[in-house]
């Protein structure tokens, strides 16, 4: 008797771990938790906190416990710059500036943010960067000279390094990419992709020492178009998306999935929507079936890899980040908001 009812026991317990599968988000609740007249497209969570940079030289944190914000104005002589991207390790906060000259800070030893790379030149724009980990990491821009920007640091951002053109495959004239929602670079491991203007992806399986091109079916014949955001589940499963912010009611073209590392992309959900999307990010331990995109369109997600969707919200933004699988922070015109999925 007892033997059956330790079995009986065990079978209950499977019985319910097989019951206990994700649920579909039907909805989401959205709570500003920062206002302010910026335009915010960088954020990113560091433990307990959310770390964000925007245009007018503004960057701070969130305390997500407290909801506890601190902000602060970075100036380079005369310049205001106009922040898009930053990236973390785990123990530094690094944000980097549009257009001339390129400004990238690292905290410093006494609580200062350090300038700790400058570019000079009228072509220069840098889009996004990230971390591969706590010593290497990766900022890209715009082409220049025929190729396209891209820093590397080794020694955890302390010095940063400019690949020279014979180190990349030759840019497509105007090739560069959106700095929209510093999600046009992902890395798993040891391999990265960059997404860019030309629906074109820059693949390195080596962290960054040599390249290779990934092509996508992402339409790109307009300046304005081209992949805005990628994101990878796992080395293998990746998704694209991208269309027209100038004519945003476009969802021809826009998005586009891998489920072999980016060697083969083919469209989804093609003709339908949703349309014009600046981010999108795979929702955690959904085992890369669950997808959700924003942008200034509003909010649309998928449970079965974007083969079909449903907006969840007309609430525009630029930028997601998921803290766990249920909960995001996402940023936009004006502000900063928690969502919680249900």
């Amino acid at each position: 008797m007892r033997h059956l009812l330790v079995l009986l026991l065990l079978v209950l317990s499977f019985s319910c771990a097989e019951i206990q599968q994700r649920q579909s988000f039907s909805s989401v609740n959205i709570e500003t938790v920062y206002e302010d007249s910026l335009s915010i497209r960088a954020i990113e969570i560091m433990g307990g906190s959310l770390a964000f940079a925007a245009d007018k030289g503004t960057f701070g944190s969130i305390d997500l416990t407290s909801g506890k914000v601190r902000t602060n104005v970075k100036k380079y002589d005369t310049i205001t710059p106009h922040f898009r991207a930053v990236a973390h390790t785990s123990t530094d906060f690094f944000m980097l500036s549009i257009a001339n000259p390129a400004l990238l800070y690292k905290t410093g030893s006494r609580g200062q943010m350090e300038l700790v790379y400058k570019e000079e030149d009228e072509t220069v724009f840098y889009d996004a960067m990230t971390f591969w980990n706590d010593k290497e990491g990766i900022a890209v821009g715009d082409s220049m000279n025929g190729c396209l920007s891209m820093i590397i640091t080794r020694d955890g951002g302390l010095t940063w390094q400019k690949l020279p053109c014979s180190n990349l495959p030759a840019a497509i004239e105007g090739e560069g990419a959106f700095a929209a929602s510093n999600t046009n670079i992902e890395i798993k491991g040891n391999k990265t992709w960059v997404a860019t203007t030309a629906g074109r992806i820059y693949f390195s399986s080596d962290k960054g020492k040599s390249w290779d091109i990934q092509t996508t079916p992402i339409v790109s014949k307009e300046p304005t178009q081209g992949i805005y955001s990628i994101d990878f589940y796992d080395e293998n499963i990746g998704v694209a998306f991208g269309g027209d912010y100038t004519a945003p009611e476009g969802n021809t073209g826009n998005k586009a999935i891998t489920n072999d590392g980016g060697s083969n992309w083919h469209l989804i959900a093609d003709g339908q929507d949703p349309t014009y999307k600046s981010c999108v990010q795979f929702v955690p331990n959904s085992e890369g079936k669950e997808l959700l995109a924003l942008g200034f369109t509003g909010i649309s997600y998928s449970s079965d890899q974007g083969n079909t969707w449903t907006e969840l919200s007309k609430e525009p933004f630029y930028t997601i980040r998921f803290k766990n699988d249920s909960v995001a922070y996402a940023a936009g015109k004006n502000r900063i908001s928690k969502l919680v999925f249900k």
